[in-house]
């Protein structure tokens, strides 16, 4: 009893009252941002109720919340659908108009056909994505290696000379906190390599008190990344999960509407 009722109520929640929200917006257009706003509402307060009432109907392995973790799988496939749909209109535009950038259009779109083409192909012939059967490499698995792992390799070490350039503007001693933040970080990194053991490498009897500074430098390195950095750390954490219940709640109370194009709350 408990299973059918959650199934039902699951059914009427997010399939028959958004079919006669969209229904009555075509008659009333007031009413047409109401049938997401109920949407979004128990869609928010299903999962959170299911944490507190130890109901079969809720949070039971066929109740609601499952049911709707696995309805939202589904809403995931569609919203990358019409990702992909989106990203194909806007770069055919571009293309057509020859707008600036345009090359990079053709590229993208070409990546996206090959790939996407070579993956549903080996989805539908059963013959895998990425390893035939014979244990062979598929077409797809060629492009990866020789298309994907370069440019991920080079995105990464663009980011080593982005990370450098914003370590230089910052590690700037212009006030206090900076010029902790520049002790820190000369410290951290100095202790994350054997850097007193390189210098002390052409002198051999300074050798073994270099070894044993390097060691303490280590441990000063993860003191100051397990304690000062962890605080930090906490502090943000804390103040990203308060924001994003923050936002939550706005979006299951109907406040925060961007997400229907109609701006702020009213």
């Amino acid at each position: 009893m408990n299973f059918e009722f959650g199934r039902v109520a699951l059914v009427v929640l997010f399939a028959l009252l958004p079919i006669v929200g969209i229904a009555l917006g075509f008659f009333v257009p007031a009413l047409r941002a109401r049938g997401p706003l109920v949407v979004g509402f128990f869609a928010g307060i299903i999962p959170i109720l299911s944490l507190y009432i130890p109901k079969r109907f809720l949070s039971g392995e066929s109740g609601m919340r499952p049911r709707l973790d696995q309805w939202l799988i589904i809403v995931y496939g569609f919203a990358l659908l019409l990702g992909v749909v989106n990203v194909i209109q806007n770069g055919t535009r571009k293309v057509a108009r020859r707008e600036k950038g345009w090359p990079f259009s053709v590229v993208l779109l070409t990546g996206l056909f090959a790939t996407g083409g070579l993956g549903i192909w080996g989805a539908v012939s059963g013959q895998g994505i990425t390893t035939l059967p014979d244990g062979s490499g598929t077409p797809f698995k060629w492009i990866a290696d020789h298309f994907f792992l370069p440019l991920q390799a080079t995105i990464f070490a663009l980011l080593a000379f982005f990370m450098a350039s914003a370590a230089f503007r910052a590690f700037r001693a212009r006030n206090t906190e900076a010029t902790i933040l520049l002790v820190a970080g000369i410290l951290v990194m100095a202790g994350r390599v054997p850097l007193l053991e390189f210098l002390a490498a052409p002198f051999p009897p300074i050798q073994p008190a270099a070894a044993a500074a390097s060691q303490g430098l280590g441990k000063l390195t993860e003191w100051i990344m397990q304690t000062p950095n962890g605080a930090a750390q906490s502090g943000i954490i804390i103040g990203a999960a308060l924001g994003a219940a923050s936002m939550a709640i706005r979006v299951i109370l109907g406040i925060e509407k961007g997400y229907l194009g109609l701006g702020g709350g009213e």
